[in-house]
């Protein structure tokens, strides 16, 4: 464990709203006192939008879709590669601010802004490829073609745990198939979202085409009842995520979904064991396990269980803990305190209800850290699969072990949960990875690796881990909507 140092307060940006180019002061009056995770200290008061707020935003992206829309498309792509570069060259400044608003560990925030401005420079490369098709058709001669327009004003609503990278893989598709954007970041981690919209005006995006208002849930719930939104993409939990599509309802506005995950790690015996161990921690991790994508279920071939399980814990063990400012530190503390007491909640339960084994970890870390929200990282063994451990999205720092005999009992694990994001395959044996990788219910499966999300990659869920997809052609797709045109001859 390491000390704590102060946290460089001197980056953050402007807190206010950001509409139409505009700083607004919101009429509300609301705040909200952010608080960094490391120390539980107040970092900056947060003015809040609200309802009229998010009323100037989506007028604000109306007005200003027109001429978006009309813009030639190279222009487009011009301003949003302009936009990637100068997230690029803003790096320090927005890894410093992400390690301020989620305490994600520094090491980690200083690759952040590249990952978010090569999604934002993939999407700049579609603005110029949005195209329809010609289409057979009967009776008679006709010419029938397609066309993709987009939808117009898009609410853009980011979680707290990647907001950069959420707001790049999201915001630039939008905006490079043509429309506006409205964007709430959440009160826990707005900074970020602020500070790249300032980006996106220096790099010459018109006034308008996109709106930053950080709000709470009445800014979220007036924002997907608005009128004149027309789609809606939310990234965050399903409960939340009950809510938003019960306000567009209201309108019928369509609604994309990218939700949590209980992703599995599966490991057969033919697999290096030390290799598989280390791919497997990344569930506990990356972000402290406060990640949608992290494989927090390790599911291994019952020959090499303990093996696997030994190494996990031997490596855990020497990671440093701490201080997120510090380049040494992989672990830092989870994101308010409510979120450290529902996760130890989780652990006492599945103790005293003997749901599983501890092998490492299970409490909140004293000293230095005790000011701050830091859980232990923890490990259960021999974990019952129908159990809170094996079936909840824990987002913490909480990884589930169970041995397995077969293949088929693999497959029964791994499906056996309402989620279907992620999952992981270790063999050697490429027939059973594709075998494998065939029959998981799950919109991604990584086999021997994962090394992130690439821009190209159509990246979503099944079940109740969302619908739609960002990344790639699939992604651009999401926010156009084709126009069929049929023509006499």
């Amino acid at each position: 464990m390491t000390a704590l140092a102060d946290a460089p307060l001197d980056v953050l940006p402007d807190t206010r709203p950001l509409v139409a180019g505009e700083r607004l002061d919101p009429s509300g009056g609301a705040v909200h006192p952010h608080v960094y995770a490391a120390t539980g200290r107040v970092t900056a008061e947060v003015a809040l939008g609200g309802p009229r707020e998010i009323d100037a935003a989506v007028a604000a992206g109306r007005a200003a879709l027109p001429r978006w829309r009309a813009l030639a498309a190279p222009e487009r792509r011009a301003i949003l590669t302009r936009a990637a570069q100068l997230v690029l060259a803003d790096a320090e400044r927005l890894s410093a601010i992400q390690t301020l608003e989620t305490s994600l560990p520094i090491q980690f925030a200083r690759g952040v802004p590249a990952v978010a401005a090569d999604h934002l420079a993939y999407h700049a490369g579609w603005s110029d490829k949005v195209g329809g098709e010609v289409v057979t058709t009967w009776p008679g001669p006709a010419l029938d073609y397609t066309v993709e327009e987009p939808y117009g004003v898009v609410a853009v609503i980011v979680p707290w745990n990647s907001p950069l990278v959420s707001m790049a893989q999201v915001a630039g598709a939008a905006l490079a198939a043509g429309n506006c954007v409205v964007l709430k970041p959440p009160e826990l981690a707005p900074f970020t979202s602020l500070r790249v919209g300032e980006l996106f005006g220096e790099a010459g995006l018109p006034a308008g085409v996109l709106n930053v208002v950080p709000g709470g849930a009445g800014a979220g719930e007036a924002l997907v009842r608005h009128p004149g939104v027309d789609k809606i993409h939310f990234t965050g939990s399903g409960a939340t995520a009950r809510r938003v599509l019960a306000g567009a309802q209201e309108h019928l506005t369509p609604v994309a979904l990218e939700l949590g995950g209980k992703s599995a790690h599966v490991i057969f015996a033919d697999s290096d064991p030390k290799a598989a161990a280390r791919h497997a921690l990344s569930g506990l991790l990356i972000g402290s396990g406060q990640g949608c994508v992290n494989g927090t279920r390790v599911l291994v071939e019952r020959p090499v269980y303990e093996q696997v399980l030994e190494h996990a814990v031997a490596r855990l063990r020497r990671l440093p803990v701490g201080d997120p400012m510090r380049a040494d530190t992989v672990l830092g503390p989870v994101i308010t305190e409510v979120a450290c007491e529902r996760i130890l909640g989780v652990i006492g339960r599945a103790r005293q209800e003997g749901s599983g084994l501890l092998v490492t970890g299970g409490e909140r870390l004293g000293g230095d850290l005790a000011p701050g929200y830091f859980v232990a990282p923890t490990i259960f063994g021999d974990v019952d699969p129908a159990s809170e451990l094996a079936q909840d999205e824990i987002f913490g720092p909480v990884l589930a072990f169970a041995p397995f005999d077969t293949l088929q009992r693999a497959l029964d694990l791994a499906n056996g949960t309402r989620y279907g994001l992620a999952a992981y395959v270790h063999t050697a044996d490429v027939r059973r990875a594709h075998r494998v990788a065939a029959g998981l219910e799950a919109g991604n499966v990584w086999v021997n690796g994962f090394y992130g999300v690439a821009p190209s990659m159509p990246f979503g869920g099944n079940k109740q881990s969302g619908h739609g997809r960002v990344g790639g052609r699939a992604g651009l797709r999401e926010f156009t909507r084709p126009k069929n045109v049929w023509l006499a001859l």
